[in-house]
């Protein structure tokens, strides 16, 4: 009785009806679909014909020959024998960077590269055969800001902060005579350095001047600005004109280990003691050994135990002897002027030698002096003239240096 009066009263309150009235849901196979195709016509103005010609670039890598670089920048078979029966692309270098501009066919309309640092290397057709064309390289240039911190060296610094290792070697000169690149480099130095790069067709090429630049090495800054005075002689200035440059740098190679220092030693070769008049800067055979001032040359040639060696004359009572070289640059012969840092030699073991190495001897009035201890002369600062054009010239290079020093001294905070 109780359930039949609960129905009642559902019945009469309309619940029972609203479950009555819900349609349940149609199977799934009750719904149908029809597909419509209809053509679009596409505007003739959105339509592109294919190219006629197309640029390829890729680097020649070590190991790879011409004939996969060829192909690789999509030079047909025929192209590439006729290209390399020319024999220009056999001193192409690896790491060059080739450029070919080629027809939708293969056919190669040219092919262009770097040769040397500053020409740009053409070839095209010419009559069923190519010719060579050399012109100066349009060079863009910009001009980069990087900082860096020493953690083990000051290549291995520049290589993570993405500098170039000229600009690294560009710092080493610029402050060598402040810093022992080899002996004071501590873990924690820093450097900052502004300078340019050169790109071309957008593609950067290679690096070049260092414009300004802070070393700070064990706690000391060290700066410099690159200035071109009214003679028209460039050098490195500290921001009160002092010039950077020392008269003679510190030592004839740019990265070495001395192997034997100035003073009294046994004489490898005749097993006695006997004064040493130099030091002895081992080196790898054949590295490039620099005039440490500027001078002329007083003698190239053989010199007794000194093997070939070079004999600089300086100003005033100052001399250089740089023995035991592989050989000479060319050019290099008694009369001829040179200046600091240039090349003159290769690190060899002629005369008394027991393997590769540089001697390097500092006279003055002919009396031999320990190149490390003596005290070098300053070069010329710039003219009280032209210290206005200076600082009006140095100051924003400052101002970057400035900027610089302060973020990295609060990244590294």
């Amino acid at each position: 009785m109780t359930r039949i009066a609960v129905l009642l009263a559902l019945a009469l309150s309309g619940v029972v009806g609203a479950f009555a009235t819900i349609t349940p849901a149609p199977p799934a196979s009750a719904v149908y679909g029809e597909s419509v195709t209809e053509e679009i016509p596409i505007p003739s103005s959105a339509l592109q014909p294919a190219p006629a010609s197309y640029v390829r670039e890729t680097r020649f890598q070590r190991g790879e020959t011409l004939a996969t670089l060829l192909r690789k920048l999509g030079v047909e078979d025929e192209e590439t024998s006729r290209l390399l029966r020319l024999g220009t692309l056999q001193l192409l270098r690896p790491g060059s960077t080739v450029t070919a501009k080629v027809k939708g066919d293969g056919e190669l309309l040219s092919l262009s590269y770097l040769n040397g640092a500053d020409t740009l290397r053409s070839i095209v057709p010419a009559e069923q055969k190519f010719r060579v064309v050399d012109e100066p390289a349009q060079f863009e240039t910009s001009t980069l800001v990087r900082s860096a911190e020493i953690r083990s060296s000051l290549f291995g610094a520049a290589d993570a902060a993405g500098i170039p290792d000229s600009v690294a070697i560009q710092l080493a000169d610029v402050f060598g005579g402040e810093i022992d690149f080899y002996h004071e480099l501590r873990k924690g130095d820093r450097f900052s350095v502004v300078y340019e790069m050169h790109y071309l067709a957008g593609r950067p090429v290679r690096a070049g001047r260092v414009i300004a630049a802070e070393f700070v090495n064990r706690g000391k800054s060290y700066r410099a600005v690159y200035y071109v005075d009214a003679q028209g002689k460039g050098g490195y200035y500290a921001p009160d004109g002092q010039s950077l440059r020392k008269a003679f740098l510190r030592a004839p190679l740019v990265f070495t280990r001395i192997s034997s220092r100035f003073g009294m030693r046994e004489h490898p070769f005749l097993h006695t003691w006997r004064k040493h008049t130099g030091v002895d800067f081992a080196a790898p055979e054949g590295t490039p050994v620099r005039a440490t001032a500027d001078g002329v040359v007083e003698f190239a040639g053989r010199k007794d135990g000194y093997g070939n060696a070079v004999i600089l004359r300086h100003n005033g009572q100052y001399s250089t002897l740089y023995g035991h070289l592989r050989g000479f640059v060319r050019g290099i012969h008694g009369g001829v002027r040179v200046q600091q840092g240039d090349v003159i030699g290769y690190v060899g073991h002629t005369g008394w030698a027991t393997g590769p190495h540089l001697h390097y001897e500092f006279r003055i009035a002919g009396v031999a002096r320990n190149p490390l201890a003596v005290s070098l002369p300053a070069a010329v600062p710039v003219p009280s003239s032209e210290l206005p054009e200076f600082r009006r010239y140095a100051s924003p290079l400052i101002a970057q240096l400035d900027l610089l020093s302060t973020s990295t001294v609060a990244l590294l905070e």
